[in-house]
């Protein structure tokens, strides 16, 4: 094997190891009542304190792991959230975070709602609840990156991925 191919390997698992130790987590709002909103930042607080993993709260999509949406999905946004999934780089995981994000909540019936995340990405973890609970949200991104680690090959990929 040439020696360049062994380094490129090496390193290569070094990164993935770097990114499953410290995951990048993008929040996109497509348009709800911003009560998860609210208990997205609620988890940053030095009460709960998130960061504590390793998990860094970032704006752009290109350096992200993992993708946390709230909120129903419309008409409007629909293209939008489709770009910054498309953005991301594999291996990503998404969470759909609150009622609103799962199904489209209370706002399901309604003309310009689309409906839950998974109508048009592939959602990895459900987070449901009106407003989620940060505690929720917390072993979500945890279970997400489990998810991140089966799909890197690191470990099999878990079966729950429901959080109440």
């Amino acid at each position: 094997m040439d020696i360049a191919k062994k380094l490129t390997e090496a390193l290569g698992g070094y990164i993935n190891k770097g990114r499953v130790k410290s995951p990048w987590v993008i929040h996109y709002d497509c348009g709800s009542c911003n009560g998860c909103d609210i208990e997205v930042l609620a988890c940053l607080t030095p009460v709960f304190d998130l960061e504590r993993f390793g998990i860094l709260n970032i704006g752009d999509p290109k350096h992200a792991d993992v993708l946390l949406v709230t909120g129903t999905v419309n008409h409007r946004n629909k293209a939008v959230l489709r770009n910054i999934y498309d953005q991301m780089p594999d291996p990503k995981a998404v969470i759909a975070v609150g009622t609103c994000a799962c199904s489209g909540g209370v706002f399901q019936d309604c003309y310009n709602v689309v409906g839950g995340v998974d109508q048009i990405i592939p959602v990895d973890v459900y987070i449901p609840g009106c407003a989620a609970k940060p505690e929720a949200i917390i072993d979500g991104v945890v279970l997400a990156l489990e998810v991140v680690k089966g799909k890197l090959g690191l470990q099999p990929l878990p079966k729950t991925t429901v959080f109440e």
